[in-house]
This record gives structure tokens, C-alpha cells and sequence, in this order.
């Protein structure tokens, strides 16, 4: 029995990885495929009807959701080349100005924008990685300094701290922390979210856990 419960837990084990990565292109493809199925469908519909015998499979469930996929990674780098353009970057700005326009989509493209400039870039006055006392002081959580702030009646600098879950960093918690008690870290945010996603199985041999006095 205790030899069935050892195998079992090893190709749990073996399968949970494969399973993930699983879910994540399965979401990510089915979400590309759902970006460009307005195009695809239609078109594929059209070039069958005008061509059954050598367009038919193009009907077909899998091969709609593969030139989605194609389509819509093709779109994106076309706009990553046109954005790099002084046209391209012209357009970007009279989009911004246009969704500044509308009150929800400004706060929503305002603040996707913010927290993909903060992953960017490194905030004055500390490390963008960083360990804070969370949930409490004898446990540490990683954190991304979001931005420095001030306390009004002493001048004491003071840091957000996006604290993101584990496996999905896309929620977490905001906390507001004296830049004083941040542990900082040398990691990269690349490093960081390997870390926070895998569940902490992805990680370097030692951290500074204990902070330098």
C-alpha cells in the first residue's frame, strides 16, 4: 500500500508541471484565437464555400483556432513594429487621448499602463524587488515597490508594495511600508514572478531573510 501511495505521488508529482503549462497555453492560445475569430471565421467560411475540395478543412475547429493563433501573433508584432515608428508612436498618443476621454476606460488603461511602466523601471530610493513583513513580522513576502510616497506629518519615506499571489500574480495585496523596513533584494522582476508563479520551486539557494542592520 505504502509502496501504490509513493507511486502515486510521484507521477502526481511528475504530472502537476505538465498540467500547468497545460492550463496556461491553453488559456493564452484560446485567447488569441477568441481575438481574431471575427476575421477568421468569416474568411474561412468563404474560401471553403468558394473551394470545398482544397479549402473544407479550413472549417475545421483546430484549424480555425491555429490561424487565429498565427493571425493574431502576426498582428502583434506588426504593431510592435509600427508603435516604433514616429507615426506609429503619433497614433498611440491620440488613442491615449481619446480613452483619457471616457471616465471607466481611463482608469482602467491608466492603470494597466502604470503597472507595466512600474515592471519597466526602477522607482528613486529603493530596490524593485523587495521583502516585507507579511502576513506578519516573522514571515517575509515578496513584494514589487510600485512607488516612493511621504508621510504627511513626518516626512518618513514611504513605499507601495505590491504583494502578488501565488500562482496567479495578476491579484495580491497593496501595502503601504516605511522604505526603512523594506529587505531589499538584487532579484529582477523576471526572477521574482519565476518565483511567485512556480510557488517558490523556482528560486535561488539563498535570500536575504533576515535584513541588515
Amino acid at each position: 500500500m505504502k509502496k501504490l501511495q509513493a507511486y502515486f505521488l510521484t507521477g502526481l508529482l511528475t504530472l502537476l508541471p505538465i498540467w500547468l503549462v497545460f492550463i496556461v497555453f491553453k488559456f493564452v492560445f484560446g485567447l488569441l484565437s477568441d481575438l481574431s475569430s471575427p476575421v477568421i471565421a468569416p474568411l474561412s467560411q468563404h474560401l471553403a464555400e468558394s473551394n470545398p475540395m482544397m479549402f473544407a478543412w479550413l472549417e475545421q475547429a483546430w484549424a480555425q483556432t491555429a490561424i487565429g493563433i498565427v493571425f493574431t501573433v502576426v498582428f502583434i508584432l506588426c504593431m510592435g513594429v509600427f508603435t516604433r515608428r514616429v507615426i506609429g508612436q503619433r497614433f498611440i498618443s491620440w488613442t491615449e487621448a481619446m480613452i483619457s476621454k471616457v471616465p471607466l476606460a481611463n482608469t482602467v488603461y491608466s492603470s494597466a499602463r502604470k503597472l507595466l511602466d512600474m515592471l519597466q523601471t526602477k522607482p528613486d530610493g529603493a530596490q524593485r524587488v523587495v521583502l516585507i513583513n507579511f502576513p506578519h513580522e516573522n514571515m517575509k513576502s515578496i513584494g514589487f515597490v510600485t512607488r516612493i510616497l511621504q508621510d504627511e506629518l513626518t516626512g518618513e519615506e514611504l513605499a507601495a508594495v505590491y504583494v502578488p499571489t501565488t500562482p496567479n500574480p495578476t491579484s495580491g495585496y497593496l501595502e503601504i511600508v516605511p522604505v526603512a523596513q523594506l529587505t531589499m533584494t538584487d532579484w529582477t522582476a523576471d526572477q521574482a514572478m519565476s518565483f511567485i508563479i512556480s510557488g517558490g520551486a523556482v528560486a535561488p539557494d539563498k535570500i536575504p531573510f533576515s535584513k541588515q542592520k
